[in-house]
């Protein structure tokens, strides 16, 4: 069986840790958070408007993987307000010679829900497009 789950992988001439670091700094590349990201079980809330997800850390291991539980959330445009709850976004980082590549997946984001065209299209703009500058310029284009 072929895993449906989003997926995407970026890889930047920096070390795993800087990497890493990257991706706790959620601010400087999705959007205003509150709470947390530092560390195994912080808890924290995305809202960049009326849509709010709450996350807890549920794997952090340093210099290679990061996971994002979705413990609640209200997506207003979706006929389910709820379709993340209980899915994943994990980040697992890898050296590659020189170079750092990021492995993106976000587990319950499939073809077959309402939210994957939009969805996929916003994490290509956040993870593929901020995340990246955020890492290799030094800004990101958060929301």
């Amino acid at each position: 069986m072929t895993n449906k789950n989003y997926h995407s992988s970026i890889t930047v001439n920096i070390t795993p840790q800087q990497a890493f670091n990257g991706i706790c700094k959620v601010n400087d590349w999705w959007g205003h958070i509150d709470g947390k990201t530092e560390k195994l079980n912080d808890v924290f809330t995305y809202r960049p408007s009326e849509t709010w997800v709450n996350f807890t850390i549920t794997e952090f291991v340093p210099d290679k993987k990061i996971v994002w539980h979705v413990t609640d959330c209200y997506l207003p445009w979706l006929k389910d307000k709820k379709e993340w709850n209980n899915t994943d976004v994990v980040f697992e980082i890898e050296q590659k010679g020189d170079s750092t590549q990021i492995n993106f997946t976000h587990n319950g984001l499939v073809p077959e829900i309402e939210c994957y065209d939009a969805c996929t299209k916003g994490w290509g703009k956040y993870f593929n497009g901020s995340l990246l500058n955020l890492l290799t310029t030094g800004k990101g284009q958060p929301s």
